[in-house]
């Protein structure tokens, strides 16, 4: 059925009549669990593509960015794009669908005058250690250039001209995709040179925030996935019969819960939705809009109160649809960003703020819509992981406190993020269980799988009884944080805040403190 071999019933006309017949039994029985079961099965091979494709990418398609050494950029257009590459690096991010490997220099082609193609690398972007994953970056060499005097680059990613780039499963990535970008690299002023205009502190209290009108018009970046393009033609993503299908199973299904409060019915309907939408939201020029979220929302509240035993995953899979709905178009995402006073008022780059603070989050989703985003507040949820946000290879300020965190090990994404300079993780639930199962999914010092950990008689040098924490030092050991908060966390004694500050040399600034007080 998935080769579509000659002479055999279509995959279509298989899934119509078994989807027939699991309807009889299922209004015939609905307390018969095997029945929706199995109609969760054909639900994921009516929607689950076989072969991986791009979702997104950093930067995006047709993006004009200015690219400079410090965060300073006055004189730059109104709501341009801008990156600070003070390691003259830049990083070029795909987004697949799904797990993928063969990501490499064969597989994709990056065409600029700065950095040979041959010479880039391609990294994984996941916390298994494997050489598969959704997300893959490499970075740019960014040349140096003299005071006031500008320079357009322009750069050209091609991928799927050649084989090799595969799904974990093995099925070939089968289409062909080419996006570009420029990158105008300039100094902008001698007076914008060292740390003068560096912010190197942050305060996320609620009053350094305000919000822009003009940011709901104009001043966010148009989402990298509507700005993609198929260079040839291909075979499409979603066709009419599985939007037909799919509706045709929503109407079923709501008619049986409009008969009886069934908990599975309902659960149905939600999955059925959201399958609907990310049918939907493959099309590259969608044409209906989608309108389910508060729907599929009330029917995960619901779920939340028919059946407790099962609250953590109905409480996951609400916030993956909130988080869809909130980044599904700009007028949502616009709601969510603010600039930040201190920011703003030192013409830093990145002072737009996205504030999912509040929201009672337990997960993360929808980072392949906010690739671009610079300063993350997540504050205040419940997120016991942040898996996902290594993929935002932007990212430069990051505030977690107030959540549910509870090792250090959940904190593996952020090793993957070089441009990470300002974190708050307070007032999280770490060193709350004398037992963290989540450690041995971390890399042990001992086991030489990251050459940033050194040998073992590195850890001599931070004291006896440190070797507790290699956590922490797999963590925080090559990042390069200028602020960083941990109060409020049951872990905290002050042999982990001086191993934290002899981690971390760039410190400045850590619980509130200057670092000469610590």
């Amino acid at each position: 059925m998935k080769q579509k071999a000659p002479r055999f019933t279509s995959r279509e006309q298989v899934l119509m009549e078994e989807f027939e017949l699991i309807h009889q039994a299922l209004f015939t029985d609905p307390d018969d669990q095997s029945g929706w079961f199995y109609h969760l099965w054909l639900l994921d091979q009516t929607i689950a593509p076989d072969a991986p494709f791009l979702v997104s990418s950093w930067p995006s398609d047709g993006s004009e960015l200015l690219v400079s050494s410090n965060t300073c950029v006055e004189g730059c257009k109104p709501f341009r794009l801008a990156y600070n590459a003070p390691h003259r690096i830049f990083p070029v991010v795909l987004y697949f669908n799904q797990v993928v490997k063969g990501v490499n220099a064969t597989t994709v082609t990056v065409e600029s005058i700065f950095s040979k193609n041959d010479e880039l690398i391609w990294q994984p972007l996941s916390t298994n250690n494997s050489a598969e994953a959704r997300s893959w970056v490499t970075y740019l060499k960014i040349p140096d250039v003299t005071c006031n005097s500008p320079r357009i680059y322009s750069v050209k990613v091609n991928l799927g001209h050649s084989q090799g780039l595969v799904s974990s499963t093995g099925f070939p990535f089968s289409h062909t995709y080419r996006f570009g970008f420029t990158l105008d690299v300039s100094s902008h002023g001698s007076e914008c040179t060292g740390s003068d205009y560096d912010v190197k502190t942050v305060d996320w209290d609620d009053g350094n925030f305000y919000c822009s009108p003009s940011l709901l018009q104009n001043g966010l970046p148009n989402t990298p996935f509507e700005q993609l393009r198929i260079t040839k033609d291909c075979e499409p993503l979603a066709s009419k019969w599985h939007i037909e299908s799919l509706s045709n199973e929503i109407n079923l299904f709501q008619e049986l819960i409009s008969e009886m409060d069934c908990k599975i019915a309902k659960l149905t309907v939600a999955r059925l939705l959201i399958a609907r939408d990310v049918i939907m939201s493959r099309e590259i020029l969608p044409t209906e809009k989608r309108t389910h979220f508060v729907e599929t929302l009330q029917l995960y509240d619901d779920l939340m109160k028919l059946d407790p035993s099962h609250i953590g995953y109905y409480k996951d899979q609400r916030s993956l649809v909130l988080l869809d709905q909130i980044t599904s178009d700009k007028e949502s995402l616009a709601k969510h960003c603010w600039h930040h006073k201190e920011l703003a008022s030192k013409s830093v780059s990145h002072s737009i703020c996205v504030r999912f603070d509040r929201l009672s989050l337990t997960r993360i989703g929808s980072i392949e819509r906010i690739l671009w985003v610079s300063m993350l507040d997540l504050s205040h949820n419940e997120l016991q992981s942040i898996e996902g946000l290594e993929a935002m290879q932007l990212l430069s300020y990051l505030n977690l406190s107030n959540n549910k965190i509870s090792s250090i090990t959940a904190l593996e994404p952020l090793r993957m993020i070089k441009s990470l300079k300002i974190l708050d993780i307070s007032y999280n639930e770490i060193g709350t269980h004398s037992i963290d199962t989540t450690r041995y999914l971390c890399a042990s010092p001992l086991s030489h799988k990251f050459g940033s950990i050194g040998s073992v008689g590195e850890f001599e040098h931070y004291g006896n009884g440190k070797i507790d924490y290699w956590e922490a030092m797999l963590i925080f050991k090559d990042l390069h944080l200028t602020q960083l908060s941990v109060v409020g966390n049951p872990a905290l004694n002050e042999s982990f805040s001086l191993l934290l500050v002899k981690l971390i040399p760039s410190l400045e600034r850590f619980d509130g403190r200057h670092i000469w007080q610590v």
